[in-house]
């Protein structure tokens, strides 16, 4: 399983590329979680808002093209204090998803509470608490930078976690 994580943001938007990886060639590794990709989309900062949105787009979709995720996963919207954020917040999701339906992916969608506590254990977790837990699970020697790659990674993670989940439940009812 191959999942594109997104997360969200007008100044950078961060994805990461997941892989469950449970086909070892020589039966001497055990599945394990593979890191494909990660990084941070940065539109040019003097931009109006649909350049900036127009660029993320043609990204994501080049990142969709180059890396073949058979899903793509983002964070579901929160509420923030700050209306203005959120709306931006939410052009920017938009894209992200109208990317992933333009090139024919599925979405997936978690709660920022499901990632953390999948990631982590814990639902409140910090920002740097889940790069930790992020680094540890991909076996990386460092944190993803920037930590809005992190969060991808994180998201991508959470997918692949609650799908093997499901997959385990339904192979029991069988």
């Amino acid at each position: 399983m191959r999942v594109c994580g997104i997360d969200c943001g007008t100044e950078t938007t961060g994805y990461g590329v997941v892989e469950w990886d449970d086909h070892s060639p020589d039966s001497s590794r055990a599945p394990h979680l593979v890191s494909l990709a990660s990084g941070g989309i940065c539109p040019p900062k003097k931009s109006l808002l649909p350049e900036r949105l127009a660029f993320i787009y043609a990204e994501l979709i080049a990142i969709f093209e180059h890396h073949r995720p058979e899903i793509v996963a983002v964070e579901e919207v929160f509420y923030s204090v700050n209306a203005r954020s959120a709306i931006r917040l939410g052009h920017v999701r938009g894209v992200a998803l109208l990317a992933a339906a333009t090139a024919g992916l599925p979405i997936a969608e978690y709660a920022p509470l499901t990632i953390k506590s999948t990631v982590t254990g814990y639902g409140l977790a910090a920002k740097n608490q889940v790069q930790f837990m992020v680094a540890r699970l991909l076996a990386l020697p460092a944190a993803p930078q920037p930590a809005d790659a992190a969060d991808a990674l994180a998201i991508a993670i959470c997918h692949i976690h609650h799908a093997q989940t499901l997959a385990l439940q339904e192979a029991r009812a069988v």
